[in-house]
């Protein structure tokens, strides 16, 4: 889920995003898909004023410590841990934090120097004002309390699950605009109804430039929609190194609500602001060569994972996973999903709609007065 969302419910509850469990998900394992590795934009500290006091040099040894310990437990590449416990301590041993005594300055230089080393954007300290819950990282024990699974449902609801808008078009052009991955479980319903809606456009633009990831059960999910009945399709895999082991993610058997399969041409539009889940999304549909990116490249973050508690205020946003792609053999970490058609984002919903009703006039060709209804429609678009 995203790194908004994420904050709000750590007051709440842990258990939204630390856990990470093994399994596959595949055709005739659909039940699989309620408990998703979580796949997030990394944590950054909420908006908070200045520290009250003063950090000493012995808590941001602690925090340090602290830091060291969770990446060596549980970083998704152990060498790279080591090598940014050994860049913290030298720079630590050079006086690089002596005179940083504010505490989300502090989290924000750690956050620079881990990534400078792991060129990782998952990879963050976080400094929160509130105490952070004592279970922050570990397995729940069972399901959270009732009204702590009603209150995550409602801040969900909110956001209508990450459907921001859904709309036909000029030309029978279907439009998603998808904010976010949440969980089927809980955003399976507007999914449907949203895919129902759309499953008799002649084409469908799925607009991911302001997503920044969330669930890859989710990613399954929606990918499922766009591809036949029946058919089986590998659409990713991630490595959990706690666990060591890999969970697969691939199109379900069935889908609640209609499917569009493959009948209609996909668009996906990005942005450098697309990322995590979001980037898998688009990974997926072009390697499977189902959609046609356009737009910008992604931010280039494929390492899952979830926040872990440091001490009562300080945490670590941690990847312990890395996606892989069966396809091919690895993932977009670091370098971004490239578009097929490099466009500024801003750009890139009239092209797509452009692209879609030039596709559906050359097929209109033995039905003359459906082609010119779209020439009219194409001319009126490139008006604008």
């Amino acid at each position: 889920m995203n790194r908004n969302h994420t904050l709000r419910l750590l007051a709440a509850s842990a258990t939204m995003v630390c856990v990470c469990q093994t399994g596959t998900i595949r055709p005739g394992h659909a039940k699989e898909i309620a408990p998703p590795i979580p796949t997030s934009a990394a944590v950054t500290a909420p908006a908070a004023p200045a520290s009250a006091a003063a950090l000493t040099a012995e808590e941001k040894t602690r925090i340090i410590d602290g830091v060291c310990r969770q990446l060596n437990e549980a970083y998704v590449f152990p060498e790279t841990a080591k090598k940014m416990e050994a860049d913290l301590r030298e720079r630590q041993k050079q006086g690089a934090y002596d005179a940083v005594t504010d505490n989300k300055a502090f989290a924000d230089a750690l956050t620079e120097h881990l990534r400078a080393v792991s060129k990782d954007k998952h990879l963050s300290v976080f400094y929160s004002p509130k105490p952070l819950p004592e279970d922050l990282g570990r397995e729940p024990e069972g399901s959270p309390p009732a009204a702590v699974r009603e209150q995550q449902r409602r801040d969900m609801a909110r956001t209508n699950f990450g459907f921001e808008r859904v709309e036909r078009l000029p030309g029978n052009v279907g439009y998603l605009d998808l904010r976010g991955f949440y969980a089927p479980d809980a955003a399976g319903e507007t999914c449907a109804a949203a895919m129902t809606f759309l499953s008799h456009a002649d084409a469908l633009i799925l607009d991911l430039r302001r997503n920044g990831g969330g669930e890859p059960a989710m990613v399954a999910l929606v990918c499922s929609y766009l591809f036949d009945e029946g058919e089986e399709v590998h659409l990713n895999d991630i490595y959990d190194r706690p666990s060591d082991s890999t969970r697969q993610f691939w199109t379900l058997p069935t889908v609640p609500g209609k499917r569009l399969g493959r009948r209609p041409d996909v668009y996906v539009l990005t942005s450098s602001r697309t990322f995590s889940g979001a980037e898998e999304c688009t990974y997926n549909l072009k390697n499977t060569r189902r959609a046609t990116v356009i737009g910008e490249t992604t931010g280039g973050g494929a390492h899952p994972g979830g926040p872990r508690r440091v001490n009562d205020h300080f945490g670590v946003w941690l990847p312990t996973g890395r996606a892989i792609s069966p396809i091919t053999k690895t993932n977009w970490e670091g370098t971004g999903v490239a578009p097929d058609i490099a466009v500024p984002a801003d750009q890139a919903l009239p092209l797509a709609h452009r692209k879609a009703l030039e596709k559906a006039i050359a097929r209109s060709q033995n039905d003359p007065e459906r082609a010119e209804a779209l020439k009219k429609v194409l001319a009126d678009l490139e008006k604008k």
